[in-house]
């Protein structure tokens, strides 16, 4: 086996091209944490303004839908396009999510509103394929978990507890509710609009350049601006046709789907409907909750997680454990399912130990690790694509299904289901995927190593 070609990128520390990069990738995810976040924030005054007391069923679930199916076409269609180039694209997702964003203060019915939900979600689901797989290329061996991590698992939690201080601080000021929802809802437009300069300015990846895109020059050009080296060998362009190289990767990458639809079921679930109940019996406003939660339990478990546990425990041992002492902490809070006042603040807890617990599994495959590291360059983005799409099911599975399971078998009987979804969780991430702490993108998936000419294989 030849040297790995990368090896000036795989071997460097984190430089200050790395944090600019992980902060402009990781805008995205803050901006899905935001927008999605929001929505729940704002609703009752949004539909007060639309002279709606209560939506239907119908309506409910199309606005709970609307911008997840919206992410999974993005992803679709953006994991394709970034074939042709990973920076030619980048920027798009930011325009789209900025646009639609800014574009919910002036919808005139919740009809519009809905499909503007849509076109919202499109933006997050490219963003979803291009941040993750740029970052991924972009970075260095020993801390590409961390820089995964700390731009994407950190980063939502972070638009979710922007978007919950935006609208206390206008509750606190008395604006009217009218305009509240419309300020809170446009304001994820800043973060993505403000982003789009350094998106476009970011330098397409050199694993691109030289595996599919056969560009020897400006591939030398990229290693020697952010790592100043040039490629370690003669650039080895992969000549295998798409479908050839799919097939042999094809497990890993839908094992990958499946594990983040496993997480998004469980945290999706978990997230819609514990919360309203802790934050009930606690007499909290869902602002002052959602504010409280993040900043006690999510983000210090994230941000500590991403530095110090993800590149030295490994991306299995967090994601098993994470969801085993998920599915435990689900059962006990279960048990104190009856919420009385004397219960309640232990209840609130428990259940912020849970989100604690799933910042493993968030932290990997929810922050869309697997889907870059376990596929080589040649099919990179689409695998991504298909991973984002089956964390997309696993939301909207929770959303309508969670509900009609309630009423099949109650709030009590729901929540065991979910601790027993987040015990296969947490089997399926031991038995389907590899390790792949600390190694090379390119040993990972076995193509670092004789150049690949026509007719090859890895």
């Amino acid at each position: 086996m030849a040297d790995n070609q990368f090896a000036a990128i795989d071997e460097q520390r984190l430089t200050a091209f790395h944090w600019r990069a992980m902060l402009t990738t990781g805008l995205g995810v803050f901006c899905d944490g935001y927008d999605i976040s929001s929505i729940s924030l704002v609703l009752g005054p949004a539909l007060a303004s639309y002279g709606i007391d209560k939506m239907t069923n119908v309506q409910a679930g199309a606005l709970t839908a609307s911008a997840l199916v919206g992410s999974m076409l993005g992803a679709l269609v953006f994991g394709v396009l970034a074939q042709k180039g990973r920076k030619r694209f980048y920027g798009i997702d930011a325009l789209i999510l900025g646009l639609a964003a800014l574009a919910q203060a002036f919808m005139p019915t919740l009809g519009a509103l809905i499909a503007c939900r849509f076109v919202l979600g499109i933006g997050v689901g490219a963003d979803y394929v291009l941040s993750p797989v740029i970052m991924g290329e972009h970075a260095n061996r020993a801390d590409r978990g961390k820089a995964l991590g700390l731009g994407f698992g950190t980063m939502w939690p972070i638009g979710a507890l922007a978007a919950a201080i935006v609208k206390l601080l206008l509750d606190s000021f008395h604006v009217p509710p009218d305009l509240v929802w419309k300020i809170v809802l446009a304001g994820g437009a800043l973060p993505a609009l403000g982003v789009m300069y350094f998106r476009r300015t970011m330098p397409e990846t050199a694993r691109y350049l030289a595996r599919v895109a056969a560009d020897e020059t400006e591939a030398n050009r990229v290693m020697q601006e952010i790592a100043g080296a040039p490629l370690a060998a003669a650039p080895a362009a992969d000549r295998r046709s798409f479908g050839e190289v799919f097939r042999r990767h094809a497990r890993h990458i839908f094992a990958a789907a499946l594990l983040w639809m496993m997480y998004d079921l469980v945290v999706y679930a978990a997230i819609l409907f514990g919360p309203n109940l802790i934050a009930q019996n606690l007499g909290i406003p869902p602002a002052i909750y959602q504010i409280e939660t993040e900043l006690i339990f999510v983000l210090p478990a994230s941000i500590l997680g991403s530095w110090f546990l993800i590149d030295r425990l490994g991306r299995k041992p967090i994601q098993v454990w994470g969801f085993f002492v998920g599915a435990a902490v689900l059962a006990l809070f279960t048990l104190m399912r009856s919420m009385t006042a004397q219960f309640a603040l232990a209840a609130y807890i428990v259940y912020g130990l849970f989100n604690v617990a799933q910042t493993g599994p968030g932290l990997v495959s929810g922050a869309g690790v697997y889907g870059v590291e376990l596929a080589p360059t040649r099919i990179r983005s689409v695998a991504q694509s298909i991973t984002v799409v089956g964390g997309r099911i696993g939301a909207a599975i929770s959303g309508f299904v969670f509900p009609v399971m309630v009423g099949w078998v109650g709030f009590l009987g729901s929540m065991w289901i979910l601790a027993g979804l987040s015990l296969v969780g947490g089997v399926f991430s031991q038995l389907l995927v590899p390790e792949t702490t600390g190694r090379s993108l390119e040993e990972i998936n076995l193509e670092a190593l004789p150049a690949l000419g026509e007719g090859q294989t890895a």
